[in-house]
This record gives structure tokens, sequence and C-alpha cells, in this order.
């Protein structure tokens, strides 16, 4: 059988359904993953993506054929998956979805329990496995409600008598936040305006992605208009959160990041806070102030992760919106990060866009991205034109000068060139975003 190499990125595995990612593609997966990982007990759980109850139906077939149990975990969160696995002493688990990729894509995460870690099992590793296999003895499924004790843990993480009655609005954006929310929504003070709550892998509110844009227009425009304190927004599966002021504007996720690691830090002195490389500078710069090991990362929460647990972190971030906790096995939890950050903005008594000013030292752009097919001779002409700058190739090109910086590099996971930019002033990050701009153009 014929899969489509493309699928298997370096983290994980997405494509197109059905034409590059199907029934007969997700079998023979499931069958594939039983043969790298030699696991016999898998947790599987499913987004609400119109195609994963029929990636779901195969997948197992596919892992049962093998011999391997299954434990249907349902219709949840990613970070749910990683809680199942870990707290229940699994071997293995996969999540289907596509996270914040568009309505077309499905794919599969993958992850394998060693010790007590949790190690990501990448799309590539499974290339040379799909392959015609003997069908032996099937293994068995049951289904597994994890859902009280999940709620125990993301709930351990904060005081809920030190969060105020505030009014907030949340936009599920038709993805898996629009079940947790009205779960947990009893046991918090804030009142909650919701958003997009219904369950619906078309994203007809929005795109899945809060960072495309126009994805986060609807809830800026209904902060204003509630008068609410402040918003958050969720991706398809719900593992990014984005916090949106309460004049109605986006806040950055680095800075978000640092919220979270002033917070993680006055609990615990002296620990790393990892970040990637494209997050702002404020970020090393705070973390050391507040007493700090600020951690320089790869893009991606593999890269994050790994910079965690190898430099005694206890919270790793990324500008997408990904946030890591220690106590949370080192994996990332949209949920975690909305019940720390409404404990945070309550203690701080301030209201959110003064918190945000306070730590916006630097003018940084959104991150922009161009459509190209040779990204790396790009990136080599990028490196001669500014080689008389600091030079950094720990992911793509990075390139740094007195007063502003910026990073060129490959998205792993869709056919785009990523450009990050920042400056001391407004004046030379418009200056350098045009003359950037102006040179990958040419390109295209």
């Amino acid at each position: 059988m014929k899969v489509n190499p493309n699928i298997f990125k370096s983290r994980d595995i997405r494509g197109i359904y059905p034409d590059e990612l199907n029934e007969k593609v997700a079998f023979k997966i499931g069958q594939a993953f039983v043969a790298k990982t030699g696991v016999s007990k898998i947790v599987v759980g499913q987004d609400m993506r119109i195609s994963s109850p029929s990636l779901f139906k195969n997948l197992i077939e596919g892992i049962l054929s093998q011999g391997a149990d299954v434990f249907n975990i349902g219709q949840i969160p990613s970070e749910c998956l990683y809680f199942a696995i870990m707290n229940y002493g699994y071997e293995a688990g996969i999540m289907i979805t596509a996270s914040h990729n568009p309505k077309e894509y499905n794919g599969f995460k993958m992850f394998k329990r060693i010790n007590n870690s949790l190690d990501f099992v990448r799309g590539k590793d499974l290339t040379n496995l799909i392959k015609d296999y003997p069908k032996r003895e099937s293994g068995k499924i049951k289904e597994i409600d994890i859902w009280q004790d999940y709620i125990n843990h993301i709930f351990s993480f904060v005081d809920l008598e030190k969060i105020n009655s505030f009014k907030i609005v949340m936009d599920a954006g038709n993805g898996m936040a629009g079940k947790v929310i009205p779960i947990i929504a009893d046991r918090i003070i804030p009142e909650i305006i919701p958003l997009n709550f219904e369950l619906d892998g078309n994203f007809p509110a929005h795109p899945s992605n809060p960072l495309l844009k126009g994805s986060s227009d609807q809830i800026s425009k209904r902060v204003i208009e509630e008068k609410a304190d402040f918003g958050f927004i969720f991706d398809g599966d719900a593992d990014r959160i984005y916090l949106i002021d309460e004049k109605g504007e986006f806040v950055q996720g680095d800075i978000t990041l640092l919220l979270l690691a002033k917070y993680l830090l006055g609990k615990n002195p002296g620990k790393g806070i990892a970040y990637n490389l494209i997050c702002s500078r404020a970020v090393p710069l705070f973390v050391k102030k507040w007493g700090g090991k600020a951690i320089k990362t790869a893009v991606g929460v593999v890269e994050v992760k790994k910079g965690m647990q190898d430099n005694d972190g206890v919270l790793g971030g990324e500008l997408s919106g990904h946030y890591l906790f220690k106590d949370n096995y080192y994996m990332d939890s949209g949920f975690i990060s909305f019940l720390i950050l409404l404990q945070i903005i309550s203690e701080s008594n301030k209201k959110v866009s003064d918190i945000v000013k306070e730590l916006s030292p630097y003018a940084k752009s959104a991150e922009i991205n161009f459509e190209v097919e040779q990204k790396e001779k790009i990136i080599k002409k990028i490196k001669e034109k500014y080689s008389d700058g600091k030079q950094e190739s720990l992911d793509g090109a990075t390139v740094e000068y007195k007063d502003w910086w910026f990073n060129l590099r490959p998205s792993q996971t869709e056919p785009l060139l990523r450009l990050t930019i920042e400056a001391d002033t407004e004046d030379i990050l418009d200056k350098k975003k045009k003359e950037l701009i102006s040179f990958i153009k040419k390109f295209q």
C-alpha cells in the first residue's frame, strides 16, 4: 500500500483528509505504531473534527489486529491524553487531531511512556513501518472515564479562593474548549460569556488557528461590547490558549509566558523557564531579573520540553501559545494555563493592558508567513545579506544587531517560511520589516 510520505512530519502525522490521510492509512498507522513502540496497552482519544470518528475506528482496528489493547477515552482535548497515559500508567497513547490546522486536515499525535516521562513518537519514525503485517490474536478495547481525575488535576495548580469574580469572554472556536469549560465552570467564580462553544469540525466561526488574521476579531469585539475584564481564545484541540485584554487587544504568547513565569518562579525560586528563540528578548530579561534561569530552545513543544527536562525547568512556553508545566509531566495544558492566569490577574489588582505594558519593553511584529518553494535557498541568501550581524542557526537563521533582531525559519507543519522581527523602537521595527519582506518576496 502506497502512503504519501509527506504526512509523516518531524513531530507527528498530519495530512488532508481523505486524499493524504484516510481510513486505510489510519489502519496501517495503528499497526506501525504497535511495531515501533512494542507496547500492549494504548490510550486513544479524538477531537471534534469531522473525520475523527472514522479515523478512530480504523486506527484502533489496526492496533487491535497486532494484539495490543485500546483504552478509549473518547472525545477530549489533547492534554487529557497526556494525563491519561501518565496518571493511570498506560504504556502509550495516540490523539486524533490536527490541532490548529484547517478543517481539511487531520492527524495523529503519538506518545510513549518511558519510566516517568512522556516521549513523543515522531511521525517520520513510522515512515518505513507502513507495510503488511500478519494478523495476531486480537487485542481488547475498553472505555475509560478520566474526567473527574483530570479536573482534580488541573485545579491542583491554583487556589480558588484567590480568583476574583471577573467577567470574561471565552471563545472555544468550535473546538474542544467548548466541551471542557462548561464542565469546570461551576467551580470558578468568573462570569463566562461563551463564544462558539458548539463542537463543529467545520470551524464555521473562524479558522482553528487564533493567530490567523481575523480569527480573534469576534472575541475582541465582544470583549469591548460586554465591557469584559478580559478574554481567552483557544485553538481546535485546546492545547493553545491566548489572552485578550480589556481593550480587545491580542496579547502575544511570549508576554503570557512571562505572566506564568513570574507566578511559578515565585513558588520555585531559581528554577528554569524554557522559551523558544522567536520569543521576545523580554523573556530572558525578566526571567533573570526575577531570579530564574532562562533556557533558550528551538521552536516546537518537543524542543521546549527537552529544554525544561535538561535544565531543571518548571515552565516552558512558545509564542504559539503552548505552555508546558513540570508538574503536568512536562507537557502543555491550555486549561492549567487558563486557571493560573485567572489567579495571576486576580492577585495583580491591575488591568490586563497595564500588566502587558510593564512586560513589553520592545516593539515586536506578529509572525509573517511566506509561501515559498526553496526555503533553504532563501535562508542562505538572508544569511549572506545580513552577514554583518551576530548569527545563530539553532532553528532557521537568527540574526542579531544592537537595536533589533530577526529570525527566519521553515515551518515544520506547513509549506511556509516564518519571519519574526523585534526592535528597540516602532520606527526601527517598521523599517526593518519592510526591508526584509521586500527581500524575501524577490524569491517567491
